[in-house]
Protein backbone atom coordinates (compact mmCIF):
# COMPACT_ATOMS: atom_id res chain seq x y z
CA UNK A 1 0.00 0.00 0.00
CA UNK A 2 0.98 3.72 -0.46
CA UNK A 3 0.57 6.84 1.00
CA UNK A 4 -0.92 9.66 -1.61
CA UNK A 5 0.49 13.33 -1.08
CA UNK A 6 -1.36 16.75 -2.89
CA UNK A 7 0.99 19.79 -2.34
CA UNK A 8 -0.85 23.10 -3.07
CA UNK A 9 -2.40 21.57 -6.04
CA UNK A 10 -4.74 23.27 -8.26
CA UNK A 11 -7.25 23.09 -10.96
CA UNK A 12 -7.90 25.50 -13.46
CA UNK A 13 -10.23 24.46 -16.55
CA UNK A 14 -10.48 26.27 -20.22
CA UNK A 15 -13.88 27.93 -18.83
CA UNK A 16 -12.10 30.24 -16.03
CA UNK A 17 -14.10 27.63 -13.86
CA UNK A 18 -12.06 26.82 -10.45
CA UNK A 19 -11.73 23.15 -9.64
CA UNK A 20 -9.34 22.65 -7.33
CA UNK A 21 -7.62 25.91 -5.39
CA UNK A 22 -4.41 24.82 -3.67
CA UNK A 23 -5.20 21.79 -2.16
CA UNK A 24 -2.68 20.13 0.37
CA UNK A 25 -3.71 17.01 1.90
CA UNK A 26 -1.62 13.93 3.16
CA UNK A 27 -3.29 11.12 3.16
CA UNK A 28 -1.49 8.32 5.41
CA UNK A 29 -0.45 4.70 4.22
CA UNK A 30 -3.53 2.53 5.15
CA UNK A 31 -5.67 5.59 5.65
CA UNK A 32 -9.10 5.13 4.68
CA UNK A 33 -10.01 9.09 3.41
CA UNK A 34 -14.05 10.78 2.19
CA UNK A 35 -14.44 13.26 0.66
CA UNK A 36 -17.52 15.14 0.92
CA UNK A 37 -19.16 18.53 -0.23
CA UNK A 38 -21.69 19.68 -2.02
CA UNK A 39 -22.13 19.49 -6.21
CA UNK A 40 -19.53 21.14 -8.10
CA UNK A 41 -17.38 21.58 -4.31
CA UNK A 42 -14.41 19.89 -5.98
CA UNK A 43 -14.58 15.64 -4.53
CA UNK A 44 -14.84 13.93 -8.11
CA UNK A 45 -12.25 16.59 -9.27
CA UNK A 46 -9.81 15.76 -6.75
CA UNK A 47 -10.44 12.01 -6.78
CA UNK A 48 -9.78 12.20 -10.52
CA UNK A 49 -6.77 14.25 -9.96
CA UNK A 50 -5.03 11.57 -8.01
CA UNK A 51 -6.39 8.64 -10.38
CA UNK A 52 -4.78 10.84 -13.39
CA UNK A 53 -7.96 11.27 -15.26
CA UNK A 54 -7.42 15.02 -14.78
CA UNK A 55 -3.87 16.95 -14.41
CA UNK A 56 -3.38 19.50 -11.65
CA UNK A 57 -2.67 23.09 -13.18
CA UNK A 58 -0.23 23.48 -10.71
CA UNK A 59 1.37 21.89 -7.94
CA UNK A 60 2.28 17.98 -7.66
CA UNK A 61 0.45 14.92 -6.61
CA UNK A 62 2.35 11.61 -5.11
CA UNK A 63 1.98 7.88 -4.33
CA UNK A 64 4.46 6.72 -2.20
CA UNK A 65 7.65 8.46 -2.74
CA UNK A 66 7.14 8.57 -6.77
CA UNK A 67 5.90 12.31 -8.13
CA UNK A 68 2.50 10.94 -10.49
CA UNK A 69 1.60 14.47 -11.19
CA UNK A 70 3.39 18.22 -11.60
CA UNK A 71 7.23 18.96 -11.26
CA UNK A 72 7.94 17.40 -14.88
CA UNK A 73 6.17 14.08 -13.93
CA UNK A 74 3.27 13.06 -16.10
CA UNK A 75 2.53 9.30 -14.82
CA UNK A 76 -0.88 8.03 -16.80
CA UNK A 77 -3.68 6.15 -14.81
CA UNK A 78 -2.85 2.13 -15.86
CA UNK A 79 1.00 3.17 -14.72
CA UNK A 80 0.10 4.18 -10.72
CA UNK A 81 -1.06 1.26 -9.60
CA UNK A 82 -4.53 2.12 -8.56
CA UNK A 83 -7.66 0.08 -8.65
CA UNK A 84 -11.20 1.87 -9.09
CA UNK A 85 -14.90 1.11 -8.76
CA UNK A 86 -17.42 3.44 -10.24
CA UNK A 87 -20.52 4.37 -9.62
CA UNK A 88 -22.09 2.51 -12.54
CA UNK A 89 -19.97 -0.67 -12.13
CA UNK A 90 -18.95 -1.07 -16.01
CA UNK A 91 -19.20 -4.80 -15.84
CA UNK A 92 -18.78 -6.18 -19.42
CA UNK A 93 -22.02 -7.98 -19.99
CA UNK A 94 -20.32 -10.11 -22.66
CA UNK A 95 -17.50 -11.83 -20.50
CA UNK A 96 -18.18 -14.04 -17.47
CA UNK A 97 -17.24 -12.61 -14.04
CA UNK A 98 -13.76 -14.53 -14.07
CA UNK A 99 -13.59 -12.59 -17.41
CA UNK A 100 -14.21 -9.65 -16.32
CA UNK A 101 -11.92 -9.68 -13.15
CA UNK A 102 -8.74 -10.62 -14.49
CA UNK A 103 -8.76 -8.18 -17.14
CA UNK A 104 -6.10 -5.89 -15.81
CA UNK A 105 -4.29 -9.32 -15.36
CA UNK A 106 -4.32 -9.78 -18.93
CA UNK A 107 -2.91 -6.45 -19.63
CA UNK A 108 -0.47 -7.13 -17.50
CA UNK A 109 0.43 -10.21 -19.22
CA UNK A 110 0.17 -12.16 -16.17
CA UNK A 111 0.33 -16.36 -16.34
CA UNK A 112 -3.14 -18.36 -17.11
CA UNK A 113 -2.70 -20.23 -13.82
CA UNK A 114 -1.53 -17.20 -11.81
CA UNK A 115 -4.93 -15.42 -13.62
CA UNK A 116 -6.91 -18.31 -12.22
CA UNK A 117 -5.59 -18.52 -8.58
CA UNK A 118 -5.96 -14.60 -7.89
CA UNK A 119 -9.17 -13.97 -9.66
CA UNK A 120 -10.65 -17.24 -7.47
CA UNK A 121 -8.98 -15.92 -4.40
CA UNK A 122 -10.27 -11.97 -4.88
CA UNK A 123 -13.93 -13.87 -5.73
CA UNK A 124 -13.37 -15.34 -2.54
CA UNK A 125 -12.33 -12.15 -0.50
CA UNK A 126 -16.12 -10.42 -1.88
CA UNK A 127 -18.01 -13.03 -1.13
CA UNK A 128 -18.34 -14.84 -5.00
CA UNK A 129 -16.68 -18.12 -4.39
CA UNK A 130 -17.71 -20.30 -7.24
CA UNK A 131 -18.95 -17.21 -9.48
CA UNK A 132 -16.46 -17.24 -11.86
CA UNK A 133 -18.02 -19.05 -14.82
CA UNK A 134 -21.09 -16.80 -14.24
CA UNK A 135 -22.81 -14.98 -16.44
CA UNK A 136 -23.15 -11.11 -15.37
CA UNK A 137 -26.69 -10.79 -16.41
CA UNK A 138 -27.94 -13.18 -13.93
CA UNK A 139 -26.22 -11.19 -11.09
CA UNK A 140 -27.56 -8.85 -8.78
CA UNK A 141 -26.77 -5.15 -8.90
CA UNK A 142 -24.98 -5.63 -5.45
CA UNK A 143 -23.61 -8.73 -6.97
CA UNK A 144 -22.36 -7.06 -10.24
CA UNK A 145 -20.31 -4.02 -7.67
CA UNK A 146 -18.87 -6.73 -5.98
CA UNK A 147 -17.64 -7.79 -9.23
CA UNK A 148 -16.56 -4.45 -9.79
CA UNK A 149 -14.55 -4.23 -6.36
CA UNK A 150 -12.80 -7.49 -6.76
CA UNK A 151 -11.44 -6.39 -10.15
CA UNK A 152 -10.18 -3.41 -8.90
CA UNK A 153 -8.45 -5.63 -6.09
CA UNK A 154 -7.10 -8.21 -8.23
CA UNK A 155 -3.96 -6.15 -9.39
CA UNK A 156 -3.25 -5.73 -5.63
CA UNK A 157 -3.48 -1.75 -6.44
CA UNK A 158 -1.60 1.05 -3.87
CA UNK A 159 -4.39 3.23 -3.36
CA UNK A 160 -7.84 2.21 -4.17
CA UNK A 161 -10.26 5.07 -5.45
CA UNK A 162 -14.16 4.79 -4.86
CA UNK A 163 -16.43 7.24 -6.84
CA UNK A 164 -19.77 6.65 -5.28
CA UNK A 165 -19.36 3.15 -5.53
CA UNK A 166 -22.26 2.53 -3.58
CA UNK A 167 -24.76 4.94 -4.27
CA UNK A 168 -26.40 3.13 -6.90
CA UNK A 169 -27.62 0.35 -5.01
CA UNK A 170 -31.09 0.56 -2.64
CA UNK A 171 -31.14 0.11 1.05
CA UNK A 172 -30.34 -2.45 2.45
CA UNK A 173 -28.03 -3.96 0.31
CA UNK A 174 -26.18 -0.83 0.22
CA UNK A 175 -25.56 -0.98 3.67
CA UNK A 176 -25.10 -4.74 3.84
CA UNK A 177 -21.99 -4.24 1.17
CA UNK A 178 -20.82 -0.68 3.14
CA UNK A 179 -20.12 -3.02 5.97
CA UNK A 180 -18.44 -5.34 3.95
CA UNK A 181 -16.01 -3.05 2.00
CA UNK A 182 -15.33 -1.57 5.49
CA UNK A 183 -14.10 -5.26 7.00
CA UNK A 184 -12.17 -6.00 3.89
CA UNK A 185 -10.33 -2.73 3.17
CA UNK A 186 -8.95 -2.80 6.76
CA UNK A 187 -8.52 -6.82 6.79
CA UNK A 188 -6.25 -5.84 3.64
CA UNK A 189 -4.83 -2.40 5.03
CA UNK A 190 -6.13 -0.86 1.75
CA UNK A 191 -5.35 3.13 1.55
CA UNK A 192 -8.91 4.48 0.42
CA UNK A 193 -10.25 7.53 -0.80
CA UNK A 194 -13.81 7.71 -1.20
CA UNK A 195 -15.79 10.10 -2.54
CA UNK A 196 -19.57 10.17 -1.53
CA UNK A 197 -22.59 12.19 -1.12
CA UNK A 198 -23.78 10.06 1.95
CA UNK A 199 -22.81 11.82 4.84
CA UNK A 200 -23.82 8.92 6.87
CA UNK A 201 -21.36 6.24 4.90
CA UNK A 202 -18.54 9.03 4.87
CA UNK A 203 -18.44 9.50 8.67
CA UNK A 204 -19.45 5.40 9.15
CA UNK A 205 -16.45 4.37 6.81
CA UNK A 206 -13.39 6.34 7.45
CA UNK A 207 -10.79 7.02 9.33
CA UNK A 208 -10.69 10.82 8.23
CA UNK A 209 -13.18 13.06 6.42
CA UNK A 210 -12.24 16.12 4.40
CA UNK A 211 -15.40 18.83 3.53
CA UNK A 212 -15.08 20.52 0.43
CA UNK A 213 -16.54 23.77 -0.63
CA UNK A 214 -15.28 25.71 -3.81
CA UNK A 215 -12.63 23.93 -4.54
CA UNK A 216 -10.54 23.72 -0.96
CA UNK A 217 -10.91 21.65 1.94
CA UNK A 218 -12.56 23.69 4.54
CA UNK A 219 -12.09 20.48 7.34
CA UNK A 220 -10.51 17.82 7.73
CA UNK A 221 -10.55 15.87 10.92
CA UNK A 222 -12.09 12.59 12.10
CA UNK A 223 -15.77 11.71 12.56
CA UNK A 224 -16.51 12.55 15.88
CA UNK A 225 -13.97 16.11 15.16
CA UNK A 226 -16.48 17.18 12.57
CA UNK A 227 -19.65 16.51 14.16
CA UNK A 228 -18.44 17.67 17.53
CA UNK A 229 -16.16 20.47 16.77
CA UNK A 230 -17.15 21.63 13.50
CA UNK A 231 -15.06 24.17 11.95
CA UNK A 232 -17.75 26.87 10.85
CA UNK A 233 -20.99 26.86 10.48
CA UNK A 234 -21.29 25.30 6.74
CA UNK A 235 -19.67 22.43 8.15
CA UNK A 236 -22.01 22.43 10.98
CA UNK A 237 -25.10 22.95 8.56
CA UNK A 238 -23.82 20.56 5.61
CA UNK A 239 -23.26 17.40 8.04
CA UNK A 240 -25.32 17.62 10.48
CA UNK A 241 -27.92 19.66 9.47
CA UNK A 242 -27.73 21.93 12.17
CA UNK A 243 -29.97 25.49 11.87
CA UNK A 244 -27.80 28.71 11.80
CA UNK A 245 -29.24 31.49 13.63
CA UNK A 246 -28.06 35.48 13.25
CA UNK A 247 -27.36 37.20 16.62
CA UNK A 248 -25.22 38.15 19.10
CA UNK A 249 -23.15 37.66 22.32
CA UNK A 250 -24.27 39.41 25.28
CA UNK A 251 -22.52 40.86 28.49
CA UNK A 252 -22.98 38.72 31.54
CA UNK A 253 -23.84 35.16 31.69
CA UNK A 254 -26.75 35.98 29.36
CA UNK A 255 -24.52 34.02 26.39
CA UNK A 256 -26.24 34.30 22.94
CA UNK A 257 -29.14 36.33 21.72
CA UNK A 258 -30.52 36.17 18.16
CA UNK A 259 -31.40 38.99 16.06
CA UNK A 260 -35.44 39.78 16.11
CA UNK A 261 -36.28 36.26 17.59
CA UNK A 262 -36.73 35.11 21.29
CA UNK A 263 -34.28 32.65 21.17
CA UNK A 264 -31.83 32.45 23.61
CA UNK A 265 -28.61 30.66 25.03
CA UNK A 266 -26.96 31.14 27.83
CA UNK A 267 -23.14 31.03 28.34
CA UNK A 268 -22.97 28.09 30.21
CA UNK A 269 -24.79 25.60 26.99
CA UNK A 270 -22.38 27.18 24.59
CA UNK A 271 -19.81 26.12 22.75
CA UNK A 272 -17.26 28.31 20.76
CA UNK A 273 -15.73 28.41 17.47
CA UNK A 274 -11.95 30.08 16.16
CA UNK A 275 -14.04 33.33 15.70
CA UNK A 276 -16.41 33.04 18.46
CA UNK A 277 -15.32 36.05 20.91
CA UNK A 278 -16.76 38.52 18.11
CA UNK A 279 -19.94 40.28 19.45
CA UNK A 280 -21.94 39.97 15.94
CA UNK A 281 -22.18 35.78 15.52
CA UNK A 282 -23.80 32.84 14.47
CA UNK A 283 -25.42 29.98 16.61
CA UNK A 284 -25.08 26.32 14.90
CA UNK A 285 -27.85 24.01 16.62
CA UNK A 286 -27.72 20.82 16.15
CA UNK A 287 -31.09 19.18 15.49
CA UNK A 288 -30.10 16.49 18.84
CA UNK A 289 -29.95 19.52 20.63
CA UNK A 290 -33.07 20.97 20.51
CA UNK A 291 -35.45 19.34 23.40
CA UNK A 292 -39.18 18.88 22.35
CA UNK A 293 -41.95 18.31 24.59
CA UNK A 294 -45.38 18.06 23.59
CA UNK A 295 -47.48 20.86 25.23
CA UNK A 296 -50.93 19.52 26.09
CA UNK A 297 -52.55 23.05 26.62
CA UNK A 298 -52.87 25.07 23.65
CA UNK A 299 -51.75 28.18 25.86
CA UNK A 300 -48.69 28.04 27.25
CA UNK A 301 -48.86 30.24 30.01
CA UNK A 302 -51.80 27.95 31.34
CA UNK A 303 -49.13 25.30 31.88
CA UNK A 304 -46.98 27.92 33.45
CA UNK A 305 -44.67 28.11 29.98
CA UNK A 306 -43.00 30.91 28.42
CA UNK A 307 -45.63 31.73 24.81
CA UNK A 308 -41.73 32.65 23.51
CA UNK A 309 -40.64 29.00 23.81
CA UNK A 310 -43.92 27.71 22.10
CA UNK A 311 -42.82 26.15 18.63
CA UNK A 312 -45.53 24.54 16.15
CA UNK A 313 -44.57 21.47 14.36
CA UNK A 314 -44.37 21.66 10.48
CA UNK A 315 -42.92 18.47 9.56
CA UNK A 316 -42.74 15.04 11.41
CA UNK A 317 -40.85 11.89 9.88
CA UNK A 318 -41.14 8.82 11.82
CA UNK A 319 -37.98 7.25 13.04
CA UNK A 320 -36.68 4.03 14.43
CA UNK A 321 -36.27 6.25 17.54
CA UNK A 322 -38.47 8.97 17.15
CA UNK A 323 -39.25 11.69 15.14
CA UNK A 324 -37.47 14.03 13.22
CA UNK A 325 -38.88 17.29 12.95
CA UNK A 326 -38.62 20.47 11.38
CA UNK A 327 -40.52 23.32 13.76
CA UNK A 328 -41.66 26.93 13.50
CA UNK A 329 -40.66 28.92 16.06
CA UNK A 330 -41.86 32.54 15.77
CA UNK A 331 -41.01 32.45 12.23
CA UNK A 332 -37.43 30.45 12.49
CA UNK A 333 -37.42 27.18 11.06
CA UNK A 334 -35.61 24.61 13.34
CA UNK A 335 -34.44 20.97 12.26
CA UNK A 336 -35.52 18.40 15.35
CA UNK A 337 -34.77 15.03 16.65
CA UNK A 338 -36.63 13.16 19.55
CA UNK A 339 -35.91 10.11 21.10
CA UNK A 340 -39.22 8.46 22.44
CA UNK A 341 -41.18 11.55 21.27
CA UNK A 342 -43.58 12.16 18.50
CA UNK A 343 -45.05 14.86 17.71
CA UNK A 344 -47.61 15.04 14.91
CA UNK A 345 -48.09 17.80 12.32
CA UNK A 346 -49.91 20.87 13.72
CA UNK A 347 -48.91 19.89 17.59
CA UNK A 348 -47.53 22.73 19.74
CA UNK A 349 -44.57 21.71 21.58
CA UNK A 350 -42.29 23.63 23.74
CA UNK A 351 -38.77 24.15 22.67
CA UNK A 352 -35.24 24.17 24.52
CA UNK A 353 -32.00 24.23 23.14
CA UNK A 354 -29.30 22.01 25.49
CA UNK A 355 -26.13 23.15 23.20
CA UNK A 356 -25.29 25.65 20.38
CA UNK A 357 -22.16 26.40 19.05
CA UNK A 358 -21.14 30.24 18.43
CA UNK A 359 -19.23 31.72 15.42
CA UNK A 360 -17.89 34.72 14.39
CA UNK A 361 -19.48 36.31 11.59
CA UNK A 362 -16.66 35.45 8.83
CA UNK A 363 -17.03 35.21 4.57
CA UNK A 364 -19.25 32.30 2.80
CA UNK A 365 -16.39 30.04 1.42
CA UNK A 366 -16.32 31.06 -2.24
CA UNK A 367 -17.88 28.73 -4.72
CA UNK A 368 -16.27 26.94 -7.29
CA UNK A 369 -18.20 28.67 -10.55
CA UNK A 370 -18.03 32.47 -9.89
CA UNK A 371 -21.20 32.61 -12.00
CA UNK A 372 -22.97 29.10 -10.54
CA UNK A 373 -26.42 30.24 -8.83
CA UNK A 374 -27.08 28.95 -5.04
CA UNK A 375 -29.74 26.57 -6.77
CA UNK A 376 -26.66 25.04 -8.89
CA UNK A 377 -24.25 24.12 -5.92
CA UNK A 378 -27.17 22.70 -3.57
CA UNK A 379 -26.72 18.64 -2.55
CA UNK A 380 -28.53 17.65 -5.66
CA UNK A 381 -25.97 15.24 -6.99
CA UNK A 382 -24.29 15.42 -10.88
CA UNK A 383 -22.15 12.51 -11.70
CA UNK A 384 -19.83 12.08 -14.11
CA UNK A 385 -19.13 8.49 -13.62
CA UNK A 386 -20.37 7.42 -16.90
CA UNK A 387 -17.40 9.66 -18.35
CA UNK A 388 -15.25 8.59 -15.63
CA UNK A 389 -15.71 4.44 -16.31
CA UNK A 390 -15.64 4.92 -20.19
CA UNK A 391 -11.79 6.51 -19.69
CA UNK A 392 -11.05 3.74 -17.21
CA UNK A 393 -12.12 1.12 -19.55
CA UNK A 394 -9.65 2.46 -21.97
CA UNK A 395 -6.85 2.76 -19.69
CA UNK A 396 -7.04 0.54 -16.74
CA UNK A 397 -9.10 -1.64 -14.96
Amino acid sequence: MASVTLDSVSVRFPSGTVGLDDIDLALRDGEFLALVGPSGSGKTTLLRTIAGFQAPTTGQVSIGDRVVAGSGATVPPEARELGMVFQQHAVWPHWNVGRNVDYPLRRARVEKAERIRRVDEVLDMVGLTGFAKRNPATLSGGQRQRVAIARALVARPRVLLLDEALSALDEPLRDSLRLELHTLTRELGLTVVHVTHDRSEALALADRVAVLDGGRIQQLGTPEELVTRPASPFIAKFLSDATIVDGAMVSGAAGFAADAHPLRVEQARLDFGERGSESAVQAAILPSDVEVEVQVEVQGAEAGRDDAALATVRSALFTTEGSDLVLDWAGLRLRARTRGVRPRVGDLVVVRIARARVYGVGPEPAAADPGASTDARSDVRTSAAGTLAGTFARTSA
